[in-house]
């Protein structure tokens, strides 16, 4: 059965679907770690579809040359991956918020990744929406507040600003608060 959403569609849903679990997770004066979890793991989901299976079918279908902007998206998914790590506080969750800002233009502009990725599927796009789809949940670890993760954060935030030609771009926000909580 053909489906009449696109890659971009679907994809595009699936970030307001957590841009919500998001807001959600930081309405109150208390993080909802329902909420937050739910987000998490969605997050970790999408991050997998991206890597696991739209970047791989765009490169191949490229002939092997990825995207341009493959490599700024694998920087801010390894920033993102190691930003759910420890305990969510607010300026955490805020950190979050930051990088998906100009993360997610990126991926769904009118040039974007995935008007791209549905420009070279052609007739592969609905197999690719189909494994989109059945990508299984991600799972996820107990958090780890130990000073490594707030090290790793930090190295992950300032190369994915360093990648867009400001080293300090995701790390301004971290001043004054060098373990992020």
């Amino acid at each position: 059965m053909m489906s009449s959403a696109s890659l971009h569609d679907f994809l595009a849903a699936d970030h307001v679907r957590l841009d919500g679990l998001l807001a959600v997770a930081r309405a109150g004066d208390q993080i909802d770690a329902g909420a937050y979890e739910q987000f998490r793991a969605g997050l970790l989901r999408h991050i997998g579809m991206e890597e696991k299976i739209l970047l791989p079918a765009a490169k191949r279908l490229r002939g092997g040359e990825p995207l341009a902007q493959a490599r700024l998206l694998r920087h801010d998914h390894s920033a993102l991956a190691a930003l759910l790590v420890p305990t969510p506080t607010p300026a955490l969750l805020e950190q979050i918020r930051a990088v998906l800002a100009l993360h997610n233009p990126i991926e769904e502009g009118p040039d974007g990744v995935y008007a791209a990725c549905d420009r070279l599927a052609g007739a592969e796009a609905e197999s690719l929406l189909q494994a989109l789809r059945a990508a299984p949940p991600v799972p996820t670890a107990a958090h780890f507040d130990g000073p490594r993760a707030f090290a790793a954060i930090e190295r992950l935030l300032y190369a994915a600003g360093e990648v867009r030609g400001d080293a300090a771009l995701f790390t301004r926000t971290l001043r004054g608060q060098p373990s992020c909580r």
